[in-house]
């Protein structure tokens, strides 16, 4: 085997990562905000960026940022706070066409994911072939959701088609060719190794480390007493390429929680902002004790009438630090009303991996890149089976009007909705405003927005 090829000898691993997904779904079913810059995120005073799209981006703003500093930057943006059903939605359109090609696909979020395609019915995998093939699933990926676009790597083996698929954004194809991976790799930072986050960065710059190659100018023992044993032989590893991760289409549900039930009902915010600073240094206690990061953080709240509302956010990265738990925990809180008070608060990590798996090229404080949020309400015990929220007429929410038709929210206050009429299929539309009770105008679907 040829040092920095892995264990194949053929690029046979595709990855696939969709282009500013989210941001990108609302330009597709909102003419007016195509080419114009859109942020995509929790819209409360501890909101983050989920994603922001590319027009966004040239004003410096970028995922996991927090929203207030993103509007300091991009003022004049279009801020949404997310339909995450017609996410799930593009993302279903997505996976399947990446099952046509494999039985071998490792979704990682909504929108990303790996596809072994040595075990597909794919014969030619020259990189000419596999250049051909890419190309055609863009195509077809944008044909069939209406115009999203995706960025598609390949290569020896995950790190690589990961690499690859980073080197291609946005909107390309990079096949690296069996053999090239150590000069591929060469000179890109060294933060570009799963697992190398801003702490391990600071240890490696004492080492005069900035990229991949400086990593393998040191010697394996130098990594070893800088790292400790696990992580430095991880480095050390994918300095030179070697990755033998197989592609794996189900992962055992793991997970990690702490729930504190309540003598009294809570409704100080305060108070419950410091249960989940607690519970977000005992959760990940817990996780460094096996050696884990977390992909996604969960939160759970119980009220007074026995109903349970869980909401949770997945990054594109993984983290294992409290101080990143506790302020996404938090922000999931931001958006669930607590004048009733809560009975139970519970924090949790789910998504388990070994390595940090940061984003590769662009720096990222919060230890990874928002990439999904859900939400779901169930009730239990005798209490009331009505929930006590409801949607509301969020901007970005999609809405009808009895003579107008099809639109969505530009904003709303001060008992006033002011709503876009326009789909995908339309054309930029007209604007107008109305009361909020208005009884010709109501929400399409019940919307779930991202915190």
């Amino acid at each position: 085997m040829q040092e920095g090829s892995g264990h194949r000898r053929d690029a046979s691993i595709l990855h696939l990562d969709l282009d500013a997904f989210f941001a990108a779904v609302e330009q597709r079913d909102k003419p007016s905000l195509r080419g114009k810059p859109v942020i995509v995120g929790g819209l409360g005073g501890r909101g983050v960026v989920s994603t922001a799209s590319y027009e966004a981006r040239a004003f410096g703003v970028h995922s996991a940022m927090p929203m207030h500093e993103a509007r300091r930057l991009c003022p004049h943006g279009a801020y949404l706070t997310g339909r995450f059903g017609v996410y799930r939605e593009a993302s279903a359109i997505v996976m399947g066409l990446l099952a046509e090609l494999s039985p071998l696909v490792e979704p990682l979020s909504l929108d990303e994911a790996f596809v072994d395609l040595a075990a597909g019915p794919i014969d030619d995998l020259s990189p000419d072939a596999l250049t051909a093939l890419a190309q055609r699933l863009r195509a077809t990926l944008t044909e069939r959701t209406g115009g999203l676009t995706a960025s598609v790597g390949v290569g020896t083996s995950k790190f690589m088609a990961k690499v690859a698929s980073e080197l291609a954004k946005p909107d390309g194809v990079r096949v690296v060719v069996p053999g090239t991976e150590l000069d591929t790799i060469a000179d890109l930072p060294a933060r570009a190794i799963p697992g190398v986050g801003p702490a391990t960065m600071e240890r490696l710059t004492r080492l005069g480390v900035t990229t991949i190659a400086d990593i393998r100018a040191l010697s394996r023992g130098e990594l070893l007493r800088e790292l400790g044993k696990a992580q430095g032989e991880a480095v050390h590893a994918l300095a030179y390429a070697r990755d033998t991760r197989p592609v794996v289409t189900g992962r055992e549900a793991k997970s990690i929680s702490i729930e504190d039930t309540f003598e009294g009902d809570v409704t100080d915010r305060a108070e419950l902002d410091a249960v989940i600073e607690r519970d977000a240094r005992l959760v990940t206690m817990k996780l460094a004790g096996q050696g884990q990061f977390a992909r996604t953080i969960t939160l759970k709240v119980k009220r007074p009438d026995f109903t349970i509302l869980s909401r949770s956010l997945t990054l594109h990265g993984a983290t294992d630090r409290a101080d990143t738990v506790a302020r996404i925990a938090r922000s999931l809180l931001d958006g669930i009303p607590i004048e009733t008070g809560f009975r139970l608060l519970g924090v949790g990590v789910a998504g388990f991996t070994e390595a940090a798996q940061e984003e590769l090229f662009e720096p990222d404080a919060a230890g990874g890149t928002v990439t999904s949020i859900a939400t779901s309400e169930t009730t239990t015990g005798e209490g009331s089976l009505r929930p006590r929220w409801a949607p509301s007429f969020t901007p970005g929410a999609d809405v009808e009007h009895d003579a107008m038709g099809r639109g969505w929210v530009w904003g709303s206050g001060l008992g006033r909705v002011t709503v876009r009429f326009e789909t995908a299929e339309t054309g930029p539309g007209p604007v107008r405003t109305f009361a909020l009770d208005d009884p010709a105008l109501r929400l399409v679907a019940a919307t779930t927005p991202v915190e």
